[in-house]
């Protein structure tokens, strides 16, 4: 069978390479000065040969049989500078990867388009945006962590992974991991970690490296999902965290971490994973379990290549 050929803007880098994983082409548009392009593969993942850099001014010349937009930014403004109009007549669809900002229930999102498929990442956003015209359909991370990584535990100390922390503020939860961490040893991982003397990792790095502590922390207080909690589940981590969007059908306390809306308790469970490794250690085998069941690269490989070939296929009934 013949790979597609998607055309997309990447926003985060690792979920491109878990979406590389379908078994089609990606082109990633680049410019020099990044109008209507993008930074196209970057050094930080180790995507494969099936990912490619286009410049922006063969784009429009070139044939695709997808369009993915990732951000209002390509979706909103530069398909209409960059491609053709005929293709802006392909299959088009829109992975959103937040739930909604300006109001939880009643945020219209900006794609209200019949023709069009809005993909979410977790069933929580799909049932609070209001998608309007729009079909929509959920498929939830997949990941993948390299086989000599693994949970010791060996540290009596939590681990919290999220970028640039110290500008986004409350919402990342920033706060409540400066609070934290004046009651428990917590490490920092991700951009811009090095303020609060973390590490600043490659995605393979810090996969090798983040199973020593005993615990994953997080904050969050509103946003989707973090591959962050899904790869640190299938190395074999606990989670401990906020009560909140997807977390709460993910993680059962005493199965595989724990959660809660009153950080007092939330920060005793942690305390209780530090004193208690035998108990961390059979949390985060419920953890890698749960995680091997429902987010599995081979699963969401295949959801995605579903989705790429239904697609395509209405696409070329259609023309």
């Amino acid at each position: 069978m013949r790979r597609l050929r998607i055309l997309t803007w990447p926003v985060h880098g690792s979920c491109m390479y878990y979406v590389s994983h379908a078994p089609d082409d990606c082109y990633l548009p680049v410019s020099e000065d990044e109008s209507g392009g993008s930074g196209g593969r970057g050094t930080n993942f180790w995507l494969d040969d099936n990912v490619h850099d286009i410049p922006l001014e063969e784009v429009g010349c070139t044939t695709f049989d997808v369009i993915l937009f990732q951000a209002r930014r390509p979706y909103e403004a530069d398909q209409h500078r960059i491609l053709s109009e005929a293709q802006r007549s392909i299959p088009r669809i829109y992975l959103e990867h937040d739930p909604p900002r300006e109001s939880p229930t009643d945020t219209q999102h900006p794609v209200d388009d019949a023709t069009m498929l809005l993909v979410h990442v977790t069933h929580f956003n799909d049932l609070m945006w209001d998608s309007g015209r729009t079909p929509t359909r959920v498929i939830e991370h997949g990941v993948t962590v390299p086989h000599e990584a693994h949970d010791t535990g060996e540290l009596e100390r939590g681990l919290v992974v999220i970028n640039n922390i110290h500008q986004r503020g409350r919402r990342l939860g920033a706060d409540v991991f400066e609070r934290t961490r004046r009651e428990l040893p917590l490490d920092l991982a991700g951009m811009d970690a090095e303020r609060y003397g973390g590490w600043s990792l490659g995605l393979e790095e810090l996969h090798l490296m983040q199973g020593r502590d005993r615990f994953l922390f997080n904050p969050i207080r509103y946003t989707s999902l973090g591959v962050a909690i899904c790869e640190a589940m299938m190395i074999g981590m606990p989670v401990v965290g906020l009560a909140i969007t997807e977390m709460v059908s993910t993680i059962r306390n005493s199965t595989n971490g724990f959660v809660g809306t009153d950080l007092r308790k939330v920060i005793g469970y942690a305390s209780h994973l530090l004193r208690n490794p035998g108990l961390a250690r059979e949390l985060g085998a419920g953890g890698r379990r749960t995680a091997c069941e429902r987010f599995g690269i081979e699963r969401f490989a295949r959801d995605w290549s579903e989705t790429f070939l239904d697609l395509a296929g209405r696409g070329a009934a259609h023309r």
